[in-house]
This record gives structure tokens, sequence and C-alpha cells, in this order.
């Protein structure tokens, strides 16, 4: 394949973005090669500016559930625009969607943000408002956006710019490392505000968490009186009609949302029970304030996608079962197979993937291959080893057929 208008792009993008892009990943840095410019996307399908069609399995990093282009949720948006696009004023839109999260995450209040950044930042703030408390616990290898605190990795080199006071207050440990996190809570369990974590890891690829990960650590916080935060925004909403908290039957303190509850619109939200949330402005001394938060355009397209799929239980139903079509028939190839439901990763190394370390032990050099095998047969994946492939619901089975093809065929 020739990608000669993508290139051109590049290259004139290059010119006034820095790296050409507006997020690092879609620098193709991680797979070689230029970056495939998209015109347009429908259904399961995206469209590059060079004229080719691919099966998307990148689904906007997991912010599209239902389908590129939805037809009611482009009416809808189309509906409100014509209305005006941003107010800075309150809306019913913004009232009926917080009904929706609220009674689906059993929550009492919640406050939208623009991003999963935002609702992350904001959470944490009022966690150390809550509790008095200066040091947060988080998981190597889990991404909770660019926020210093959380940014900070170990075996990284993109803390640059991160004062060493705010590392300090960064407590980071292995995922699903039983050992370690009685060990921090024995040594730190007082002084910790949180801890922060994606239930199911998405950001170094997909890692489930292990049996009593979550109920351990959810007993140690309850023990210590530190506030926990489920990362929700890559898997809320997109493997039940709530988190992936009701499926493990576990209660954080504060949950954030984002991508699917926008619909395909900039969206975050974090939200909890009242007498936390109450902390937040202006109902309480811990203020955040943004000129977009609950703009009508992202209420709207959110709110239809959920109405939607609360309307259609078996969406999740068909998700898991094309997932499990997906992995049964690629099981057998010489990779590693993470998934859970309509979320998965393929890991090319041998053994189970259960961490960071275990997910840095790729082939990543095998992994370059295999992603351009498979744009060349008309299959898009995120450019990284270490992210999630998305089904939607656009997809067909006879998409799934393609794909499962296409892998055998890359991976010969």
């Amino acid at each position: 394949m020739l990608f000669e208008n993508s290139k051109k792009l590049f290259e004139e993008a290059k010119k006034y973005l820095v790296g050409g892009v507006n997020s690092p990943i879609r620098a193709f840095k991680q797979v070689g090669g230029n970056p495939i410019f998209i015109s347009h996307a429908k259904g399961s399908k995206i469209y590059s500016v060079d004229g080719f069609e691919f099966i998307d399995y990148c689904a906007s990093y997991g912010a599209i559930i239902l389908g590129h282009a939805y037809d009611e949720v482009i009416e809808e948006i189309k509906r409100v625009c014509e209305k005006g696009t941003t107010f800075g004023a309150p809306t019913i839109y913004e009232v009926e969607l917080s009904k929706i999260i609220c009674s689906a995450l059993e929550v009492d209040l919640c406050r939208f943000v623009n991003s999963g950044t935002e609702a992350l930042m904001s959470a944490i703030r009022v966690s150390r408002a809550w509790t008095k408390r200066k040091f947060i616990l988080k998981f190597e290898g889990c991404y909770h956006g660019h926020y210093d605190s959380l940014i900070v990795n170990k075996n990284s080199d993109i803390n640059e710019g991160i004062l060493d006071e705010v590392k300090s207050k960064t407590i980071i440990i292995p995922f699903n490392d039983l050992e370690s996190l009685e060990m921090v809570f024995e040594k730190f369990g007082e002084e910790i505000a949180c801890v922060v974590i994606e239930p199911i890891a998405g950001n170094m690829g997909v890692v489930l968490p292990e049996k009593n990960f979550l109920e351990k650590l959810r007993n140690l916080t309850n023990k210590y009186n530190s506030l926990l935060i489920f990362d929700e925004v890559i898997t809320g909403f997109r493997f039940c009609f709530g988190g992936v908290q009701k499926l493990f039957n576990i209660k954080p303190d504060i949950t954030c949302l984002g991508k699917i509850i926008g619909g395909g619109l900039p969206i975050g939200v974090y939200c909890g029970r009242k007498e936390i949330m109450e902390l937040v402005s202006p109902e309480g001394p811990v203020y955040q304030a943004g000129t977009f938060s609950g703009n009508p355009i992202s209420m709207v397209a959110g709110l239809k996608t959920l109405k939607i799929l609360k309307e259609n239980p078996k969406i999740y139903d068909e998700l898991d079962k094309k997932g499990k079509i997906l992995e049964d028939n690629i099981k057998n190839l010489p990779i590693t197979i993470n998934r859970f439901g309509s979320m998965m990763t393929i890991f090319f190394k041998e053994g189970y993937v259960k961490n960071y370390n275990d997910a840095l032990n790729s082939d990543k050099e095998r992994f370059s291959k295999f992603f351009w095998k498979m744009i060349e047969k008309g299959i898009y994946i995120p450019p990284s080893q270490y992210e999630a492939w998305f089904i939607t619901h656009a997809h067909s089975y006879e998409d799934i057929e393609k794909t499962i093809k296409a892998i055998k065929e890359s991976i010969k």
C-alpha cells in the first residue's frame, strides 16, 4: 500500500504541530513508518486520505462502542448543534446524563469535565482534601492521564518536567502484586490519601486483575481509611451498563469515567458518594471549573449512546460473543492473548501477561511487522504493543472472520 497523501500531510503537519500530531502515539513511533491520516469513518470502518478502507479495532482508543458515526447519535448532535454549541451555563442535557450515570453506578453526585485526565486530576485533589494526606498509590503500567502525580512511572523516560517533590508523593508498585500491596500499606498506610487503579488495565495492553487482588485492595483502603479510586475511563459502560466494578462487585469511593459516556466527543466525569463529592466547589473548598464542562454537544452524544445501550442490553452479549470468537480462533498461534469482553491485546511473547514487566518482555519488532501486515490486509489496530483493541457493536461477524484470517496470515 502507498500512503502518499498521508505522507504529504504528515510532512506539512510537522511544520505546525509538535511531532506532527496532537497525541504521541499517533506519530507511529512504536511501529515505524508514517502515520496514516484518516478522512472519515462509518460503522466498523475507517478510511484513509489515500483511499483505503480498514476494519477498525482502535475505536478512538475505546471511545467508540456503537460504531463510528452512528446514525442516531449523529442526528442528536446535529439537532442540538443548531441551537448553539456552548453557553457557559447549565442545560437540561447535563442533568439527564448525570441521572443515568449516577443510577448506573449507584453513586450520589458527579461532576463533568472534558477528559479522563481532568477527572483523575480532580479526584486526586478531592481525596487529599477528604483524608488530609499527601501520598498516592498507583500501579506500574496503568495510565491515568498526563497529570504530574499520575504520569510518574518507574523505568520511564517521560518524567521530565515533573518536580521531585511531586514524584516523591506517588508510590508505585506492580499490578497484581499482593505482597507489595500489603507491604506498602504496612509502611505508609496512615499517609496514603488514595489508591488509583484501572480495575482492568488497558494502557499496558489488556491486563486482568488476578483473583482477590481488587478485593484485597478494597479491604486495605477501608482498613487504613484511604480512598479507592477506580479509573474506568476505558472500562466504564464497555462490558455492562455501568462499570466493571458492577461485575466484580467491588465499590470504589470515587469513579472516573470518560470515552464511551461522551458518545465520541470529549468528556470526563468523576463521581462518588455525597459527603465526598460535596467537597467540590461551589459546595465545598476544592475548586474545579471548566468552560466546556457539561457542554451540550458532548452531553447529548453521551446521553443518546447510553440510552441505546440501556435499551438494548443484548449489545453487551454480542460484543462478548464476537470477542470470544476472535480469541478462540487465534489462541493456538505463537502469541499471548489477554481479553475481557470486547477488549483485548495480542502480546508477542510466551506466557500469561499479569503486569507491566511481563508486557515489556513482548517482542516489539515482531509487533511492528505484524502491525504493517495487518494494515496491508485492511485491518487497523492501535500502533503500539501496549494498547487495547476494541470491538464495537458495528463490527459484523464477517469483519471478525476477515480479522481472524488476517491475523493468521500476518503471524506466519
